[in-house]
């Protein structure tokens, strides 16, 4: 690594940290000539992933523009920036995990929602809604019935309607266990 210094080639690392986000080096170095000391920074070269849209055309994978949309769908959520770029991260490792250097715009929409579905369901339903292109209000009804668990029936049920009696009920009498 040249000084920035005096130029020259003759440096030697002093101190190496990991950086808390634990994806880049900060170095001390040396200089063998004159003596002073400089920061540097190493960290992986993003891998460069190609994004295959719908119509077939080709465009580098671009974070920024995932950002940008992440946020739309967060607006008025209670969701930090370094939440968002945690998401962007999982996302970015789910694409990069899949080995391949060009990746359907399809695989992108599906591993935002199966992120944001975990993080937050309103901006996951708002995300839905523009990449999955609800046709009508049932679209949007079906995707929202499908974030809710499954209904539980209730076991030993009293009531008119098969509910359970609230506790501390003599269901009984219809009286209170108390009075």
């Amino acid at each position: 690594m040249r000084c920035p210094y005096c130029h020259s080639g003759d440096s030697r690392v002093v101190d190496s940290r990991e950086l808390s986000s634990g994806e880049s080096i900060r170095r001390r170095r040396e200089c063998g000539n004159c003596g002073r000391r400089f920061t540097t920074y190493e960290r992986v070269e993003g891998v460069g992933l190609i994004v295959v849209k719908k119509d077939g055309r080709r465009q580098e994978f671009d974070p920024a523009k995932l950002r940008q949309k992440l946020r739309v769908a967060l607006t008025k959520r209670p969701i930090g920036e370094a939440e968002i770029d945690a998401l962007l991260k999982r996302v970015e490792t789910d694409l990069l995990t899949l080995g391949a250097a060009e990746v359907p715009s399809s695989a992108i929409g599906e591993a935002v929602l199966r992120r944001l579905k975990a993080l937050d369901e309103v901006a996951y339903i708002r995300f839905a809604s523009v990449y999955r292109q609800f046709g009508d209000i049932d679209d949007l009804r079906r995707e929202v019935e499908g974030l809710r668990p499954e209904a539980v029936p209730t076991v030993g049920g009293s009531g008119a309607d098969g509910e359970s009696a609230p506790a501390g009920t003599n269901v009984e009498r219809g009286t209170d266990a108390d009075g």
